[in-house]
């Protein structure tokens, strides 16, 4: 949720970040409003509740008629409070819905437009020439298929459309991708963790996930719960209503989950093999820091994501997503899209987002600026970042592989797969 009081101070910015993201402008009025009606209900239940104060001491100190005179308008008054009270409440939830459909505020430098409006910041690796090797490239279903990695038709018959086995080196290899990201996670000072993958309402939405509205999220309606779509959701929920000490640097989480996507409206689109899939596993990281080292924290988090690209020896390139593209929560979002030679183009295989204090505003994440305990607490801001997950054995496979179908394994990931260096046409 954004800050009301910024918005106030600054409607301007609000108002331009709507245009950017191609959203409703008129909204930002709506909250100002709503927010002077809040605060004139506001004033007045507190000016009655101060009145009805001062009654009290008179009541007690009268006497006779006089008392029972100041008692009869004393239970007037008393209602007239209940009311005013009343008031105030239906103001502040009024304010409370409207600030909940305001996006992100977005950083200065985001590109303005849709999709294909980004900006590609750097261009890394060059695609492999496959007519230089003699050879016309497979796709990952296919290879997947001859090396006996991937069974999408039992995965259907077992689950439906987009489910699948990973089997054999299929399972080994996405085993040995995640272990990998999370060596390095350790590395960089995150703490590892095995998320929930069912979580509350409350968790959802304080993420920035809009429950009653959103296609992508599934729902067990008689427990109340959602199947998350990434682990940045109960990692952003596990310090809900706390206070955080940043004195030592950011808090970083590396959580390993599986994750489920309904893939609405993708009807047609990526049916083939395993790139748009609704279910699949990932290594996130998360992280919690003050608002000043949030940009910083972004950077470093792309960096660790090149970082793992480059250890599986993926050509890719960095793209900075325009507004009109990026989710509710995020303020920036940066893409690495990894080159897949049967499509002739490049495909998402990590995004970072810079949250601000967008989630943790509405999950009450706090944290004590440096100077003790007589500091004021504020508001931390969240950042998450893909790591490795199951979409990176579809770029891996096709660049990878040998004019008979077999794929050599990348050598940083050889270790975590007893040395193998080629995984075999069966």
């Amino acid at each position: 949720m954004i800050d009301v009081n910024e918005l106030r101070a600054n409607p301007e910015i609000f108002r331009a970040s709507q245009r950017a993201r191609g959203a409703d402008e008129s909204l930002v009025d709506a909250v100002i409003a709503a927010d002077i009606a809040r605060r004139e209900a506001i004033n007045h239940y507190e000016s009655l509740r101060a009145e009805q104060n001062a009654f009290g001491k008179k009541v007690a100190q009268a006497k006779g008629e006089e008392k029972q005179k100041l008692l009869a308008e004393v239970k007037e008054l008393a209602a007239e409070v209940k009311a005013a009270q009343t008031a105030s409440e239906v103001a502040q939830a009024e304010q409370e819905a409207l600030l909940r459909r305001i996006p992100n505020l977005i950083e200065d430098g985001v590109p303005a437009g849709g999709e294909d409006d980004f900006k590609v910041v750097k261009t890394v690796g060059e695609p492999r020439d496959f007519s230089k090797d003699g050879f016309e490239p497979r796709d990952h279903l296919e290879i997947g298929e001859l090396i006996g990695a991937i069974d999408m038709e039992r995965g259907a018959k077992v689950s439906g459309a987009r489910f699948y086995f990973l089997k054999g080196v299929g399972a080994r290899l996405e085993i040995a991708l995640l272990n990998m990201a999370m060596d390095q996670a350790l590395a960089a000072g995150f703490t590892p963790m095995i998320t929930p993958t069912l979580v509350r309402p409350e968790t959802m939405q304080g993420t920035g996930f809009d429950v009653a509205h959103d296609a992508e999220i599934y729902r067990l309606a008689e427990d109340d719960l959602y199947l998350v779509g990434t682990s940045e959701v109960p990692l952003a929920g596990y310090h809900a209503d706390e206070i955080l000490d940043l004195s030592g640097g950011p808090i970083r989480y590396a959580g390993w989950s599986s994750c489920y996507r309904r893939e609405a409206g993708s009807h047609g689109k990526d049916t083939r093999g395993i790139i748009r899939v609704h279910q699949f596993n990932k290594v996130e990281m998360f992280s919690y820091t003050t608002v000043e080292d949030a940009a910083d924290e972004h950077r470093r988090l792309l960096a660790w994501e090149e970082e793992m690209l480059a250890k599986v020896e993926l050509p890719y390139r960095v793209i900075d997503i325009a507004a009109g593209d990026l989710g509710t929560s995020a303020a920036r979002k940066f893409d690495c899209e990894a080159w897949v030679p049967t499509q002739n183009a490049y495909r998402e295989l990590t995004s970072t987002s810079n949250c601000t204090t967008f989630q943790t505003r509405r999950l009450n994440v706090r944290e004590r600026p440096a100077g003790g305990e007589k500091k004021a607490t504020r508001t931390a801001a969240t950042l998450n970042g893909t790591l490795a997950t199951t979409r990176w054995i579809v770029a891996m496979l096709e660049h990878h592989q040998n004019a008979d179908g077999s794929v050599t394994v990348p050598a940083a990931l050889r270790p975590y797969m007893g040395g193998q260096e080629v995984l075999p046409v069966l």
